[in-house]
């Protein structure tokens, strides 16, 4: 099928683009990151988007059938997102709690049910999934993912045709594709430091021609920092490798890339909130005094405080490392015109690494110093004070019984990561059909030891030391029992699985304006599982499961343009989530249903577009096993919402919008008192605003940009017992560029220090206990294009 081309006028430069107006518009040479510019020429879009088509084999976005975002290499530049999933808060349909770092954020999407990490969220590169599943426990996509200026355009696509193609994930998938080389070399040097706080960044990009036909695009960065949260320590901190190689070929081309990423930060959690004596805007709970801890760790016997596991088991972690990736993805991307109706194309991916989790998890709320003195325990141990052994100090220092405690736990969960996958398809077309078939398989592994609880008491202040209790006879080790208590839980468990699907998508163009979409995919997934875990490992396994189960999804579509610039489609899809490692240990075998209608309406005009999208979700059997105060439940879901996506131009002054508005709730429950609740964590509002002036003086050119984010009440928990308030964050920046190439940006996130919180204890909602949004942070860039 020949795909349109739309005209624009030279206002629509990448150059002058708006961060969020890319959203609706890039340059169809999006492997090169930029596009030409000519003053007295027209520019010629066509942006092609390969998510959601079967093999990779890419559509125009004005007549894709489905619901997708883009955003190009320039505007990410704009965006300045702090990681991959504060990137994915740009994409509509998305609730992305990108608060708990550069690692480890909570995504959900579209009303389907979450709890935790990234249920429902697929990453990929150059069309091929990271990981087999979506999430694990400790672990989702994004997390083993960075971008940099090595990446040329973010696809994000919600819905339809994900349930059959690639992974076959029900909810959002996010590609991100990485810029070729050309015939001209081109190149990009970027320094960054942030103003104010401890962070330093450089970045690379290199990209030209070998040979005829035969390109290199090579680059990364390197980084480090103490982070907006001083932890006292470079917590921030790591690098990236990327090399690419694309060969075209007199019927098609072959990409062969290689990413190797070691970089980590610290896993932000929740801490009590309403201690007068912090900033939840910096506050940071780790630091020297709680860097370092010595835990028992493996099989051999009580993993409590007190335990008896031999000194040879105990293992002292530095909690520096954080939560990140230390692995690398390797992958070739192969298309070739066997003749002129047929092609034939190959994905193929491999990552291998480990993602592990340091943290300082709190464990129930916080008590001042005289409520834990006032309890019988405290009188039954003979406790008269509480003291705190300051880094460097001589002595303990006493606190004042106003002063605020509270339990945290060290948490240590060791993740070794292994996938493969290859997406081999077979395309046929004519003037009326497209026909593709193809075999899609995965083979994919994880491998866990986990240490979590181990609580200790510490001062509830910035980078808070441990808490002694002081008795006639001297300085005691305080048990956590007296401050809300804690836990231990230690897991050594491997997960293996084995993929296997087949899938058909036929096209029909019954006219030039009328098209019809259908696929369908019957696919086997084999999961081996086996483990010890409990407050005791004794190296025999409690639990080895072998499932297999086999699944069948579909989705069919209709797209009509009304006119070259107005179009509408309408899609229902039918696909399914597996049980993932953690579901088997838990006793969750279900297959999870999820069903989905939408209706879109696809509008672009010479200085506006409207994507708007209404859309229907429905799922059943869905556990939630968090833990605390909060009973596991099994639950079903019903969403009905709209994604709103819009840009508007006049004259140098542009803006765009993206909004999300849904109603999500609980339709039935094993816990009666949770049907007809709100989903935990979603808003039913949300929308980004953001406006840019653009200018061009002598030899300068630049723009001025901002965002407005607007965050509706939510709750913490399916309970509706926790509510999270309403906020406004609000971004700002601007950019200037020499026609030399030098260029010089400054970049302001939660510009007026804005305290909202993203979420509650999602184990103790009583706590008080909040993740907040990042203090005010300004960076500022100085770099070099050439």
């Amino acid at each position: 099928m020949t795909h349109k081309q739309y005209h624009i006028p030279k206002l629509f430069s990448s150059t002058a683009l708006t961060t969020a107006f890319a959203l609706a518009w890039a340059p169809s040479v999006y492997a090169q990151g930029n596009t030409a510019n000519s003053d007295d020429a027209e520019e010629v879009i066509e942006e092609i988007v390969i998510a959601g088509t079967a093999g990779g084999k890419g559509i125009s976005r004005q007549d894709a059938s489905f619901a997708v975002t883009t955003i190009n290499s320039d505007d990410l530049n704009k965006i300045a997102a702090v990681s991959t999933a504060d990137l994915y808060k740009n994409i509509p349909g998305v609730w992305a709690e990108s608060s708990g770092g550069v690692s480890g954020a909570n995504i959900d999407v579209r009303g389907l049910p979450g709890g935790g990490d990234a249920p429902f969220v697929t990453t990929t590169l150059n069309g091929s999934p990271l990981f087999g599943f979506d999430t694990l426990s400790f672990f989702e996509t994004s997390t083993i993912f960075r971008a940099d200026e090595t990446i040329a355009s973010v696809e994000g696509l919600r819905g339809g045709p994900n349930s059959v193609f690639g992974k076959g994930e029900p909810g959002l998938t996010v590609n991100f594709r990485l810029k070729e080389g050309g015939e001209e070399t081109e190149g990009r040097l970027k320094y960054t430091t942030g103003l104010g706080f401890g962070e330093q960044r450089v970045d690379a990009f290199l990209s030209g021609k070998i040979d005829d036909g035969l390109y290199y695009a090579v680059g990364g960065y390197v980084r480090g920092g103490s982070g907006v949260r001083d932890t006292q320590f470079n917590s921030e901190e790591g690098y990236q490798f990327s090399a690419q190689i694309t060969k075209e070929l007199e019927r098609g081309k072959v990409n062969l890339y290689t990413r190797v990423t070691d970089d980590h930060g610290q896993w932000i959690l929740p801490f009590n909130t309403e201690n007068p004596n912090i900033d939840v805007g910096t506050f940071a709970q780790l630091g020297n005094a709680t860097r370092f801890r010595t835990i028992n760790f493996g099989p051999g016997g009580d993993s409590g405080p007190d335990g008896d596991i031999p000194a040879a088991q105990q293992r002292t972690f530095d909690f520096a490392d954080g939560r990140g990736w230390d692995g690398s993805v390797s992958g070739l991307n192969f298309e070739y015109d066997l003749n002129d109706s047929f092609t034939l194309r190959n994905n193929l991916n491999y990552l291998s690494g480990d993602a592990d989790t340091l943290g300082l998890v709190p464990s129930g709320g916080a008590l001042t110093v005289n409520e834990v003195l006032a309890s019988d325990a405290a009188a039954a141990g003979g406790i008269t004070g509480l003291v705190v052994q300051d880094v460097g100090a001589s002595g303990p220092r006493s606190l004042a019984g106003s002063s605020f405690v509270q339990t945290y736990g060290h948490w240590v969960v060791l993740k070794q990561l292994e996938h493969f996958s290859n997406d081999l398809s077979v395309n046929y077309s004519d003037d009326k059909h497209e026909l593709t078939v193809g075999y899609y398989a995965s083979i994919f592994s994880s491998d866990d030891q986990w240490s979590i609880g181990n609580p200790i008491v510490l001062e509830n202040v910035a980078n808070g030391g441990v808490v002694l209790g002081q008795t006639a006879g001297g300085l005691i080790d305080l048990d956590p029992g007296l401050v809300n208590g804690g836990f231990n839980f230690n897991v050594n468990q491997s997960g293996d699985a084995t993929v296997n699907a087949f899938y058909a998508a036929e096209t029909f163009q019954a006219s030039d304006d009328l098209r019809f979409d259908i696929a369908a995919r019957i696919y086997n997934i084999d999961i081996a599982y086996a483990g010890d875990f409990g407050g005791t490992l004794d190296g025999v396994l409690d639990q080895a499961v072998d499932i297999s189960d086999t699944e069948f999804a579909y989705t069919a579509a209709v797209n009509y343009d009304f006119t070259e610039d107005f179009g509408a489609f309408a899609r229902w899809s039918d696909g399914h989530r597996f049980p993932q490692f953690d579901n088997i240990r838990e006793g969750n075998l279900n297959v999870f249903d999820v069903k989905q209608g939408e209706v879109g309406l696809k509008l672009i005009g010479d200085n506006y577009n409207l994507y708007a999208t209404v859309y229907y979700t429905e799922t059943d059997a869905f556990n939630s096993v968090l833990g605390g105060e909060i009973a596991s439940s099994a639950f079903s879901t019903e969403s009905i919402g709209v994604e709103i996506e819009g840009a508007v131009e006049f004259g140098d002054f542009r803006t765009s919008v993206i909004a999300t508005i849904q109603d999500a709730d609980i339709t039935d429950s094993s816990n009666a008192s949770e049907i007809g609740n709100q989903i935990l964590r979603q808003p039913r509002f949300q929308a980004t605003i953001r406006p840019e002036y653009v200018f061009d003086f002598d030899s300068f050119s630049g723009s001025v940009f901002g965002g407005i984010q607007i965050v509706g009440d939510r709750f913490g928990d399916n309970g509706n017992t926790n509510e999270l308030g309403s906020f406004v964050e609000v971004s700002a920046g601007f950019i200037v560029s020499h026609e030399s190439g030098f260029f010089v940006q400054l970049s302001a996130d939660n510009l007026f220090d804005s305290e909202g919180f993203t979420e509650a204890d999602p184990r103790t909602p009583s706590a008080n206990n909040a993740r907040p949004l990042l203090g005010r942070a300004v960076r500022l860039s100085v770099g070099y294009d050439f």
